[in-house]
């Protein structure tokens, strides 16, 4: 179907209501004390999840139905890769902090165009932090316009897990380890300034990413993968290497160090 319809303005409205509708209800559903389980990769799932996946997904393809999806909590369907417009959805991003009664989750929502995400909501409610971006339109928190941080790399703020960061300890980063801080909200705060820097290893799925990845570029940072690549979404397998994210500069910096770590 063409996409002469497509109006960005229009749909990140409609990502940005559905996300913060979507982040009361789990609210909502929190305070209540949720049931848990453990899936049999042995992350935690929640009926709420569940739920949450259900809203959105019911909402946002119901204005939008020639969009694809792709999200945590749904099989995935292969008719995604034939869309040129597709929403990413993580549910909650931060589920065993979710059933633990902890603070550190999120609801998370991104539209993607030609692989690039081009609108993104990352929505705290126990805190009411809604972050948000459109391309060339910045990115926000709540009615404030957030910008990144960049310089060097000696007291630089990084939050990764030991294995990411030790090696670049000798560069005089300040580490922050992560505890129970989804990937998403790590996004969220380098694009407020508030960590000067991600690093995360592995294989990471595209709804853990795509949302952060628009809010670090319109704060006037840098997202890629381990190897310095662009990332692009929708592809088969919908899986990334790796995030680092920080300043331009910063980036080029941490890159060429994690580069020459044997």
């Amino acid at each position: 179907m063409p996409d002469a319809d497509f109006n960005l303005a229009q749909d990140a409205a409609l990502l940005f209501e559905k996300v913060r509708q979507a982040g009361l209800m789990a609210r909502d559903r929190f305070r209540a004390g949720v049931a848990s389980w453990h899936k049999p990769d042995g992350s935690f799932l929640t009926e709420t999840d569940r739920e949450v996946d259900r809203f959105l997904k019911a909402e946002l393809l119901a204005a939008r139905p020639h969009y694809g999806w792709l999200s945590e909590e749904t099989a995935d369907d292969p008719a995604r890769l034939q869309k040129r417009l597709l929403w990413i959805v993580d549910p909650i991003d931060g589920t065993r902090a979710f059933a633990r009664g902890g603070t550190e989750w999120c609801v998370t929502g991104a539209l993607v165009q030609d692989g690039a995400p081009v609108a993104a909501a990352i929505y705290r409610p126990l805190t009411d932090d809604f972050y948000h971006a459109m391309a060339a339109g910045g990115a926000w928190r709540n009615d404030t316009r957030l910008t990144v941080t960049d310089g060097g790399l000696p007291g630089c703020r990084m939050m990764g897990t030991r294995r990411a960061l030790t090696p670049l300890l000798v560069h005089g980063i300040t580490p922050e380890w992560p505890g129970e801080h989804p990937l998403l909200l790590r996004l969220a705060r380098v694009a407020e300034g508030s960590l000067d820097a991600a690093l995360s290893l592995g294989a990471k799925n595209d709804w853990d990413l795509a949302a952060g990845q628009l809010l670090v570029q319109e704060a006037g940072g840098r997202m890629t993968d381990m190897a310095g690549r662009a990332m692009v979404y929708n592809r088969i397998g919908s899986v990334q290497d790796g995030v680092l994210a920080a300043g331009a500069a910063r980036h080029a910096q941490l890159h060429q160090r994690l580069v020459e770590t044997p």
